[in-house]
């Protein structure tokens, strides 16, 4: 007769797994992925070693699931504050301090997650990250188009540019290596971050339609 397993055991094969992304996630938010050894997690988990790849096939793994524990939270914080009910520029900017903030108050865990070098299966979750943000920010620029407050634009393309924007701005000010740039005050910094992404989705003098040649034209002055 095949064994299947209790609820009890069950129950308790998730508890152990949680314990040891709890332990993960501990040693990313303060050392990045480089911290995270099998070793180490399950030092901190206070198990023993080789139990760990009873949950986890490999370091890789592990930390693919730490990542999408890592940002699963976050993702759900800066939807709430995206989509929620209001002007659709004052939820752009509400949402850029908001991501802003968590970032800096957790600058070593959100650098892991934002611009860390990572194993190809952490890379793959990160892609799916900045996915899920640049969906938020189209539904929420979608949302300015349609009620006036946006020009007409390409939602998809303007939400991916402020994903890069927010996310490349904030890459040095989250760096522990900070005595190698020049330091911005953080009010400052998010003002600024803020300004350029308005003035991106929700700037109206290059004409109604906005094409991309009438902007280059505008712009650069192109004959």
């Amino acid at each position: 007769m095949a064994y299947r397993p209790t609820e009890k055991t069950q129950a308790r094969k998730a508890a152990l797994k949680k314990q040891l992304l709890d332990a993960a996630l501990f040693l990313v938010a303060a050392g990045g992925f480089n911290a995270l050894t099998i070793q180490a997690v399950a030092q901190q988990a206070g198990i023993a070693t080789g139990a760990v790849y009873k949950h986890f096939e490999s370091k890789a793994h592990l930390c693919a699931e730490v990542f999408r524990l890592a940002t699963e939270k976050e993702v759900a914080v800066v939807r709430e504050t995206a989509l929620r009910e209001g002007a659709p520029g004052t939820r752009l900017l509400d949402t850029i301090e908001t991501f802003a903030l968590r970032a800096l108050r957790g600058r070593r865990l959100a650098y892991a997650l934002i611009a860390e070098p990572v194993d190809t299966l952490v890379d793959v979750e990160r892609l799916r990250y900045r996915q899920d943000y640049a969906d938020i920010f189209r539904q929420l620029v979608e949302q300015g188009i349609g009620s006036g407050d946006f020009p007409p634009q390409l939602s998809a393309v303007s939400a991916a540019a402020l994903v890069g924007a927010i996310t490349e701005s904030l890459v040095g000010p989250l760096s522990w290596q900070m005595n190698t740039q020049p330091s911005v005050e953080q009010t400052r910094l998010i003002r600024s971050i803020q300004a350029f992404c308005l003035r991106a989705v929700a700037m109206k003098t290059l004409g109604s339609e906005n094409r991309p040649e009438e902007i280059l034209k505008s712009v650069f002055a192109i004959k």
